[in-house]
């Protein structure tokens, strides 16, 4: 009967293109069957896999309390319900796009402006992401990415729309860093296995690593695509969580230093979204944003199969206009830096070494020292372990194609400051229970170095916090991109 049935369905309908299986979505099941709170189930799952910025919802909260005339749905903002309730177009409202175009200049710096003209609304970075290669490949053309990347883009990118990624394989010998000669090595290779290769993909700021590109590395990228006339298209979503130097360079900016004769525009695009940097996923605001007047016009069109709610156009563009707002917005990125330093420095104590980084909601964390052979069998043996026993739903580097075992990535932005301290504690925890543990395990535990010196982490088991504060997310099928 299955099989009947499954034949009356289309292929993207019954293959296992969106990816459901990976061990970064298994975590998520893990969390939503067994969700963390204080005190309702202080022994379940903490969800340290969810890229998502809570630690600036309350400004967002305070700045929709006082200017209730935003929204169509209150006394003050009723009257513009007629205007906004009523059939738009996929261009988007105006004001949405010249506050997004905006929000997009403030969050980099003010050193580059951006049309709003040039700015395609889509139903999140998911949908963004999809819409920009629907427009540039066909099924069966081929994009280049370095690894590790977001689990996530083996779904957006190919899953309907018949394209395949090429991972270019990055190690950590230079810190997980792309370069030009590893993209013109895997370029040269799917030349002669005769793929297509139309474009680059890049995430700068980096999922997972929290690396950003530097300016010399953009410029020779730019320069590789333009010299091998291919696309280049870079994801920016995370561009103001960015909390310590070196500032974020974005593409956008290199053009502005580039000739013709190194740099076509044509070449250019570029992913953003509201879920990181403006911390609101739910919303489901994706843009793309193309150099190119001809993918501007393409994905304009395609955009009316995931707009934007003239509701939330409205809203924003109300918010992202207040210049008071944003620029205290803006600068409480501090604060991931601050809680990015207590997670890490309390990894330190412990002898967990983590990749350098300086932005995006998570860090790259090295257990290679804990795993009992250098492979991803005993990551997956390791991360069991964390995810069962230790309670942490961290995501394991094989989701993100990492080619070495024992990198997991932590979110730290998705939770209050006792949740902190209670993951911080159950990692003691482990890491104490496995020091003490079986003989064949004290040549790892000796590297280590352990310091479980906790004295600026003391947690007190009887605070208690709000029930909203850790709700159980949605199924990942339905989750916004992260």
């Amino acid at each position: 009967m299955e099989n009947k049935s499954k034949q009356l369905l289309s292929k993207i309908a019954t293959n296992d293109g969106h990816g459901e299986n990976s061990p970064y979505f298994d975590g998520w099941k893990a969390y939503d069957r067994d969700p963390f709170h204080p005190s309702q189930n202080p022994n379940g799952v903490i969800q340290m896999g969810l890229a998502e910025n809570q630690l600036s919802s309350d400004l967002i909260e305070d700045w929709v309390r006082s200017n209730p005339e935003a929204s169509i749905c209150t006394l003050e903002g009723v009257g513009k319900f007629k205007d906004v309730a009523n059939f738009q177009d996929y261009h988007g409202l105006l004001e949405f796009r010249h506050a997004v175009a905006k929000f997009m200049s403030r969050g980099r710096g003010g050193k580059v402006t951006f049309d709003p003209d040039r700015v395609v609304m889509s139903g999140g970075p998911t949908g963004a992401n999809e819409l920009i290669v629907f427009c540039l490949a066909n099924p069966g053309d081929a994009f280049l990415l370095p690894s590790p990347y977001y689990p996530a883009n083996d779904r957006d990118l190919q899953w309907r729309t018949g394209a395949q990624i090429i991972p270019v394989h990055c190690n950590s010998s230079n810190g997980f860093k792309i370069t030009r000669e590893a993209l013109e090595r895997s370029y040269a290779q799917a030349q002669e296995s005769n793929i297509n290769v139309k474009g680059v993909l890049l995430t700068n700021p980096s999922n997972p690593l929290g690396t950003i590109l530097d300016r010399d590395t953009l410029k020779s990228i730019v320069s590789f695509v333009t010299d091998n006339n291919i696309h280049l298209v870079i994801d920016e979503i995370y561009a103001a969580t960015v909390f310590a130097a070196p500032e974020f360079v974005s593409v956008s900016e290199i053009l502005q230093e580039m000739d013709d004769t190194t740099c076509n525009p044509d070449l250019i695009h570029i992913v953003y979204s509201l879920s990181k940097d403006l911390g609101m996923p739910g919303f489901r605001v994706g843009i793309v944003y193309s150099f190119n007047d001809d993918v501007v016009s393409c994905a304009r069109k395609m955009s009316s199969f995931g707009l934007v709610s003239t509701q939330t156009q409205h809203l924003l563009a109300a918010m992202l206009s207040d210049d008071v707002f944003v620029e205290r917005f803006l600068a409480e990125s501090r604060s991931l830096g601050r809680r990015h330093g207590v997670f890490t420095k309390g990894l330190e104590e412990l002898g967990i070494g983590c990749l350098k980084s300086n932005a995006g909601l998570y860090f790259w964390m090295d257990l290679r020292k804990l795993l009992e052979e250098e492979t991803f069998e005993a990551e997956m043996v390791l991360w069991k372990v964390i995810i069962n026993e230790v309670k942490l739903n961290v995501s394991p580097g094989s989701s993100f194609h990492c080619v070495e075992p024992g990198w997991f990535r932590v979110c730290f932005a998705n939770m209050d400051d006792e949740t902190v301290h209670v993951a911080l504690k159950r990692i003691r925890a482990f890491v104490r229970k496995k020091e003490v543990g079986p003989v064949k395990r004290k040549r790892f535990m000796d590297n280590l170095n352990l310091r479980l010196s906790f004295s600026s982490l003391r947690y007190d088991e009887s605070v208690m916090l709000s029930p909203h504060i850790m709700v159980s997310p949605h199924s990942p099928l339905v989750r916004a991109r992260t």
